[in-house]
């Protein structure tokens, strides 16, 4: 207020001195000096101009301390909410934040670990403040009640005032628990509810009962883990419904047919914002054995009217805590690293972990390429009271995946090249995993690359491979143009398993022992070339088409279920080649 009054004192002393200047244009200067009363004037106003459009003043500061019940806390972050203006308190939780606007009122925040996030309404001047830091409980409820909101259940009490709702409804998460095809290999049906045979045993004196193969006489609508285990739950629901898992005694015990309300939600809104610890193992960055999904997780559900959220800010004047957790790749561990019966089957948090993508100064986390910016700058509805931040700290939920188009084709880079010599057309292809931090493809055994390569001629007749690797069998047996390639120039790139008892390969029957027949999958980084060489004698000219498919699931096991799953076109080029 005192700046302003400065400012209006000059624009009347301009006007005098404007006037007073018109009436003394004839006074003459003696001796080099004005003798006009603008000669005193003029560096007054001067001096006031400067000083009010000077960079901020020393007063303009707030100073202050944040403590708790029991003195000082040191190592705190201050900020002025919602900005990049932010400090850390000393050792004896002291602050002074710089660069306020004079006169104008900001709310200063304050975090430190294991407290909620402390705040106050302060102006710039010498008065100095004190944020009080609440600890938030350490405890977990079993029994908590998932939030809800103005008699909205479940996420949709989130979707009231944040734009993640929506996608998180488009995202594989709020799927996992109702995802047909996990419940289909859960129960040993196809999609319309078939369900195959229970399965078949053998008696070994050594070893005891072991599985048989499927009768080949009687519908087969592929494999589930109720059909071997009709007995039990398994531990599916640890990372697929993990709020029904998270009960004690339930995480082996959760049947997925069964749930209901929320926890049918998957992997919900509530649920991820309550995890404040994961566990792993220090000698190897990995989860313990024996310990997916909420085994590994830290909840914090509250008691009574206790409540808290974690997150990825810093200065959320609500019941929220500040996790780095959750933007490490860590955080994503429990649910993305998976060993059965001694076979790692799920492991794109370890081969992350193997890569240079986890380099803690120049590398990535999952989140950064599953969670990108989300475009918009507040991430409460600002008609809601939501504020208007950096956009680049406000993260998409949609977390695209195996099922994202846009992300699989950045994935990888493909090359290709074609020479016409002595009647032989040579097609070399180059596949570099230069844009993923784990293998390609990785997590489920069940998903794999076909790289397919043809060359016709002028005719669109198809020219004879002479040389070059094939589709394997597990591309499809049958009629390419139904999306059945075994046999044809190309190559796959696949995790296959081999069930030990049955020998039945590729599979996707983890939970019986398995081993790793074979592994060619791009790793971080990792270049695959291949050369195809074709019969071109007669030809003139010709064209060459490479593709590089994406298949959630091998070609049997698709029809056995009837999943709807579609291949993605990964990369495609196109080549002309002329006869010399």
């Amino acid at each position: 207020m005192k700046n302003l009054l400065v400012l209006f004192v000059c624009i009347i002393i301009l006007g005098f001195w404007t006037v007073w200047t018109d009436l003394n244009e004839s006074v003459a200067v003696t001796g080099g000096t004005e003798t006009t009363v603008c000669s005193f004037i003029s560096p007054i106003i001067r001096n006031t101009v400067l000083r009010a459009s000077s960079p901020a003043s020393p007063q303009e500061t707030v100073s202050g301390v944040v403590q708790d019940d029991n003195g000082p806390v040191a190592g705190a972050i201050v900020r002025v909410q919602a900005t990049d203006n932010k400090t850390t308190t000393a050792a004896d939780g002291s602050f002074t934040l710089t660069g306020l606007e004079a006169a104008a009122a900001v709310t200063v925040t304050a975090w430190a670990d294991g407290y909620y996030v402390g705040w106050i309404t302060a102006s710039a001047g010498p008065e100095p403040v004190t944020i009080l830091l609440k600890s938030y409980y350490t405890t977990d409820n079993p029994d908590y009640s998932w939030f809800s909101m103005e008699g909205a259940e479940g996420s949709l009490s989130c979707g009231k005032c944040m734009p993640a709702y929506t996608e998180w409804m488009a995202d594989a998460h709020s799927q996992s628990a109702v995802n047909p095809r996990f419940l289909t290999m859960y129960n040993g049906t196809d999609v319309h509810g078939n369900q195959s045979p229970a399965t078949r045993y053998g008696y070994n004196r050594d070893y005891g009962k072991f599985p048989l193969l499927p009768d080949p006489n009687v519908p087969y609508y592929g494999p589930g883990y109720k059909l071997d285990f009709p007995q039990t739950a398994g531990n599916c629901a640890t990372c697929h419904v993990p709020s029904a898992a998270a009960k004690p005694g339930q995480a082996y015990a959760v049947d997925v047919n069964q749930v209901t309300g929320i926890d049918a939600e998957g992997v919900f809104c509530d649920f991820c914002h309550k995890i404040g610890e994961v566990t792993l193992d220090p000698s190897t960055g990995l989860l313990y054995p024996n310990m997916p999904g909420v085994l590994s997780m830290r909840l914090y559900r509250p008691h009574g009217e206790e409540q808290l959220f974690f997150g990825n800010f810093d200065d959320v004047t609500r019941r929220v805590s500040y996790l780095p957790l959750v933007e490490e790749s860590a955080f994503c561990a429990t649910c993305h690293f998976g060993i059965f019966w001694d076979t790692v089957v799920y492991n794109s948090f370890g081969e992350w972990l193997e890569s240079s993508y986890s380099d803690p100064e120049n590398g990535q986390t999952c989140q950064d390429c599953h969670m990108p910016v989300a475009g918009y700058d507040y991430f409460v509805f600002p008609e809601n009271g939501g504020l208007y931040r950096d956009p680049n700290r406000i993260f998409s939920h949609l977390m695209p995946g195996a099922m994202d188009e846009e992300l699989l084709q950045n994935a990888v880079t493909m090359t290709a090249s074609a020479t016409l010599e002595a009647g032989t057309l040579a097609v070399q292809v180059s596949i570099t995993n230069d844009r993923t931090g784990h293998h390609i493809p990785t997590d489920s055994p069940l998903r794999h690359l076909i790289l397919l390569v043809s060359a016709t001629d002028a005719d669109g007749g198809s020219l004879t491979r002479l040389d070059g690797s094939t589709v394997p069998e597990w591309g499809g047996v049958g009629e390419p143009a139904n999306g059945y390639y075994a046999g044809l120039p190309g190559k796959g790139f696949a995790k296959i398993l081999e069930e030990l008892w049955t020998g039945i390969s590729p599979s996707g029957v983890y939970w019986n022992p398995t081993r790793i027949l074979s592994d060619n999958r791009l790793a971080a980084f990792a270049t695959d070339t291949s050369t195809y060489t074709f019969d071109a004698k007669t030809e003139s000219e010709i064209d060459v088409k490479v593709v590089l498919l994406f298949r959630r699931a091998f070609k049997e096991l698709t029809n056995q279920k009837d999943w709807e799953v579609p291949d993605i076109v990964m990369e495609q080029l196109e080549l002309s080649v002329k006869n010399p």
